[in-house]
């Protein structure tokens, strides 16, 4: 029997996997369950991405960007309706990876969708990584826990900053690993990844802060059930992400500020 690639996997989790192919990929599954609770995974992932992303497709294209997309001459009238379908495009590319994920404030309610700038970027940008990771079965981190130190001080090196992974072990939650991530403009981003026995996650996301902001209070902020505490302390930004009840998130994050204020 030929061996199963990782992109029929992808394409089964995707809902594009040919059909005349269904039959051996099925079986595959059945005797492969470690690669059916990744299937299972991608597709959760899926579900996830597009719960959060779809909305942005109902939005109306912005008259700036439509006038920008129109074509200098009214020659080109047959041009304009491709112009503006490439600007919608863009548009939700734009506002997908953007500005509308979570709805922000100090509390429960609110509208996020419009906010893009430092912090709240910080707690977009840790929810959309939380929702991408945390579902993984094989690979959740990058670098696991076996391999901390060797985690902490390359995380730190790319950082430009001395990172150490709060203890949360009394709160039930442990430390499995954590990996590097593309920032906004301001250089890599760092992802903790916690763990506790039911199998529950939580995510700690922290960057540098370009502006160097001496902020310290928190801030909370959700989408559906994804919770997220973020602040900004001096030159670093922290988002603590997990589907908890807002109390139980706030504890774990008392307990993350406390040891980050400790001095090394």
């Amino acid at each position: 029997m030929q061996a199963i690639s990782e992109a029929q996997l992808h394409a089964v989790a995707d809902g594009v996997l040919p059909e005349e192919q269904r039959a051996a990929i099925d079986a595959h599954l059945r005797a492969h369950p470690e690669d059916a609770a990744r299937v299972h995974a991608w597709r959760e992932q899926n579900r996830q991405l597009r719960a959060l992303f779809d909305p942005v497709l109902d939005e109306a294209v912005p008259p700036a960007l439509r006038q920008a997309a129109a074509p200098p001459a009214a020659n080109y009238a047959w041009y304009r309706p491709a112009m503006q379908a490439a600007a919608a495009v863009v548009l939700v590319l734009a506002g997908g990876m953007g500005g509308w994920l979570l709805r922000g404030d100090a509390g429960d309610g609110g509208d996020m969708r419009a906010a893009s700038a430092s912090p709240l970027a910080l707690a977009r940008s840790a929810a959309i990584a939380h929702a991408v990771y945390t579902p993984e079965v094989r690979h959740p981190v990058e670098v696991g826990v076996e391999q901390e130190a060797h985690l902490v001080q390359w995380l730190s090196k790319r950082l430009g900053s001395t990172l150490q992974p709060p203890v949360l072990s009394p709160l039930g939650y442990h430390l499995i690993g954590g990996r590097l991530l593309p920032g906004d403009g301001d250089g890599p981003v760092a992802q903790f990844m916690y763990e506790e026995g039911t199998g529950k996650r939580l995510t700690l996301y922290v960057a540098r802060e370009r502006a160097g902001r001496q902020e310290t209070a928190f801030r909370y902020t959700r989408e559906k059930d994804l919770g997220v505490f973020y602040w900004i302390d001096g030159q670093m930004g922290y988002a603590l992400s997990a589907r908890l009840p807002k109390a139980e998130l706030g504890k774990i994050a008392d307990a993350v500020y406390a040891q980050l204020e400790q001095p090394r």
